[in-house]
């Protein structure tokens, strides 16, 4: 695993094509490795623009915080 923190929102397209909003929170061990836990939103939404405006208003998200596949 690399070294560069990740994103701390992933925005992901399911299956039936709708959007899925994960938070990712990034902490380290005593070695400096990173440790991540991803937690899967319940809600989905219709667009990725939808995903982002949530994350930005329950979350506090920033441009440039979001990784999106």
């Amino acid at each position: 695993m690399s070294r560069t923190p990740v994103r701390p929102y992933l925005i992901l397209k399911d299956e039936d094509g709708a959007f899925r909003l994960t938070v990712r929170e990034t902490r380290y061990n005593g070695q400096g490795y990173p440790l991540v836990t991803s937690t899967l939103q319940e809600e989905s939404f219709k667009s990725a623009t939808a995903a982002r405006n949530h994350a930005k208003e329950h979350f506090g998200a920033e441009t440039g915080q979001f990784a999106i596949k």
